[in-house]
């Protein structure tokens, strides 16, 4: 969910707030829950019809499911390095005893070949080495610039086979200056296959996706003024959607078709409602400070948004009518960019503590935060994976803003970006 930082809706409005700062006493834990890792072999998949082309395909398609299932966090890869030690593989005399030696409770076996006409076709095998039995097998083919939406869709299956949620084919949306102006671009969630989809002279913000994952809502200043836009994305047509005042920080409902966002329309920075199929609006806060980045429950029942209403900028949640409006951040001065994870049992925020920008996460369930980043710079703009286990974020922790990967207890970091400067990512819900 894409959030607008409490600093940048004052720079919109063009309004000036100073705070005092104050250290924030926030208990720091270390996440328990997760889940037990499977331990997993994948040896080299066999390649039918042997080239140099071939070969490379048939090492992107490895890498690539091999990259997918060990960021799951659901998976344990046994070390290649260990294959070494028994016997070559043979998929057509596989020695179960053998795998299971080097501590692999499953194996995953792939073959890929290049049919007629230069078409792709990978298929996977999957076995449970302790009772050497079959578990299940599926094929998968396309063109050869689908490569790696072919491999994601293998690791998609797998990880669904073990109840778990897919997420690798999902996209991250998000704005770039790299050619000079701040666009929105689009990427796989591993960074690959950056993209660019809007092309003007005019700034673009906050890009956000819609619950089909076919649209995307972003802020555009392309009549000079900060307005509300829908871009679709099968058909290329781009959609007015709200004009008067700063119009922001919108995030679609995750079941019915409205949407919540930030307008100055009425003079004050408040959070409005608007009916996606007949574009009435009806206001949600009315407060004399700044309402911003509002963020839908996985429920749709709440909403979470910033507010200064209680003097400087912390997070609140409402219900979905606007009422039972409460506090969530008590200690500090700056609170911002809240987003929900996918089971609503957490919510992931900004705070600035000590001039520094860090995430922090609270949980409902038991009432603690957790510090989430640690590294110098600013990082802002938080928004979860589908299966909870992952953020992405955007930080200038090396001097310019990249997007980066962590796992929802700190560990993993990963740099997703290196092209200029990339900021506001929002990953599809999948």
């Amino acid at each position: 969910m894409k959030k607008i930082y409490f600093s940048m809706i004052v720079l919109i409005i063009f309004m000036l707030i100073s705070t005092n700062l104050f250290s924030q006493k926030e208990v720091v834990i270390k996440l328990k829950d997760g889940v037990s890792h499977i331990p997993i072999a994948i040896p080299v998949f066999t390649l039918k019809n042997n080239s140099e082309k071939n070969s490379k395909y048939r090492d992107i398609i490895h890498k690539t499911v091999w990259d997918d299932l060990r960021y799951s966090r659901v998976f344990q890869l046994i070390p290649q390095e260990h294959y070494s030690y028994i016997q070559k593989f043979d998929q057509n005399n596989i020695n179960f005893k053998d795998w299971s030696s080097i501590k692999a409770n499953i194996l995953i076996t792939g073959n890929v070949e290049i049919s007629e006409g230069d078409r792709i076709v990978f298929s996977i095998k999957v076995y449970d080495c302790n009772s050497e039995k079959f578990i299940f097998g599926r094929n998968f083919g396309g063109k050869p610039e689908f490569i790696r939406l072919i491999s994601h869709r293998a690791s998609d299956v797998i990880l669904e086979y073990f109840g778990e949620k897919s997420y690798f084919t999902t996209k991250i949306v998000f704005v770039s200056k790299r050619d000079g102006n701040k666009e929105v671009y689009i990427m796989d969630y591993d960074g690959k296959r950056q993209r660019r989809i809007t092309y003007n002279d005019y700034i673009e913000l906050l890009p956000s996706w819609s619950r089909d994952n076919e649209k995307i809502l972003y802020t555009s200043y392309r009549k000079n003024n900060p307005d509300l836009y829908m871009f679709h994305l099968y058909t290329g047509r781009t959609e007015l959607l709200a004009s008067r005042g700063a119009n922001i920080s919108a995030d679609w409902h995750p079941e019915e078709n409205k949407i919540v966002f930030s307008s100055t329309k009425d003079g004050n920075a408040e959070i409005y409602l608007r009916d996606m199929g007949t574009g009435k609006l009806k206001r949600l806060t009315f407060n004399r400070t700044i309402d911003t980045a509002p963020a839908w429950s996985p429920s749709g029942r709440e909403i979470s948004f910033t507010s200064e209403r209680g003097g400087s900028p912390q997070i609140y949640i409402m219900d979905a009518e606007g009422t039972n409006i409460r506090r969530i951040t008590r200690e500090g001065s700056y609170h911002d960019s809240s987003a929900w994870s996918p089971d609503g049992t957490r919510l992931v925020y900004v705070s600035r503590i000590e001039y520094r920008f860090d995430l922090y996460v609270y949980n409902f369930k038991t009432d603690t935060t957790i510090k989430l980043t640690e590294d110098s710079g600013r990082n802002e703009n938080p928004s979860w994976s589908p299966d909870g286990r992952h953020l992405i974020f955007a930080s200038n922790r090396n001097g310019r803003y990249q997007l980066y990967s962590i796992d929802y207890d700190g560990r993993n970091l990963i740099k997703l970006t290196s092209r200029g400067e990339n900021e506001t990512p929002d990953w599809q819900k999948k």
